[in-house]
């Protein structure tokens, strides 16, 4: 793998109406191509947007969830010939900072994921239980049965070359995206590494919506997009490398 000659910063975005500026003031100082994905906010977000000439806004008419906007942050940088894409969450938690970090380790994997749990530091916020709890019980699942070695399933920081976006079938709209990405990771055998980042929660009053806010139903709908990814593999015969099984049944 190269360096990357041309790279963008995409951020997903659904009412930040409270920090979309100083977020993306922030990723300009790290960022020369940025694009923003506004999922349909309605709280004043994509007024805000509409006034900066520094970013490359897409909206979608209405909210379609948190993968859809993910999907159309992939297909532009696909489209528009980009090497690399690093997707920043909008609501303050990542910092920019570490933006050339994953960059540069773009360059040597094709899917460079943070975690918030792969080195511990007193400054890191404490995660609200229930997130710990379902992040861990998810990604000891993925490791077990896809192979991997993550230490967080869900960080939303990440770097991925646009080849390797190519390989991959995405279709879930929602905040359980991530688990089908990491199916259609280890089916297509692309190389991972994680970088550690800060755990920052500033308003842990945030909501999933709607019943994902309760923790049970949450960890079934993740279980659900996972077990439905790979049951889809199973069914059109695609196999995981290296002869690690991947249908029980196979």
């Amino acid at each position: 793998m190269t360096a990357p000659d041309k790279w963008l910063c995409a951020l997903p975005v659904y009412n930040e109406v409270n920090f979309v500026d100083e977020v993306l003031d922030n990723v300009a100082n790290y960022a020369a191509n940025i694009l923003v994905v506004d999922d349909g906010s309605n709280d004043g977000t994509d007024a805000r947007l509409a006034q900066r000439t520094d970013v490359t806004v897409v909206r979608h008419p209405e909210n379609r969830g948190y993968g859809a906007a993910l999907t159309t942050a992939f297909e532009y940088a696909i489209d528009n010939g980009y090497d690399v894409v690093v997707t920043i969450d909008c609501d303050g938690q990542h910092q920019p900072v570490r933006i050339p970090d994953f960059v540069a380790a773009a360059s040597q994997a094709d899917i460079v994921s943070g975690s918030r749990y792969l080195k511990m530091s007193e400054d890191d916020d404490a995660p609200p239980e229930e997130r710990m709890l379902i992040n861990r019980k998810i990604t000891q699942q993925l490791n077990r049965r896809l192979g991997l070695k993550l230490t967080d399933a869900f960080c939303g920081f990440k770097a991925y070359r646009v080849d390797a976006l190519r390989k991959l079938r995405i279709t879930d709209p929602g905040y359980a995206m991530p688990l089908q990405l990491w199916v259609e990771a280890a089916l297509a055998d692309l190389s991972v590494v994680e970088l550690a980042v800060p755990r920052i929660y500033l308003d842990l009053s945030r909501s999933f919506g709607g019943s994902l806010d309760h923790a049970e139903t949450r960890l079934a709908y993740y279980n659900r997009v996972l077990e439905d990814a790979i049951t889809s593999a199973c069914r059109e015969g695609r196999k995981l490398p290296r002869r690690r099984e991947l249908c029980p049944d196979a």
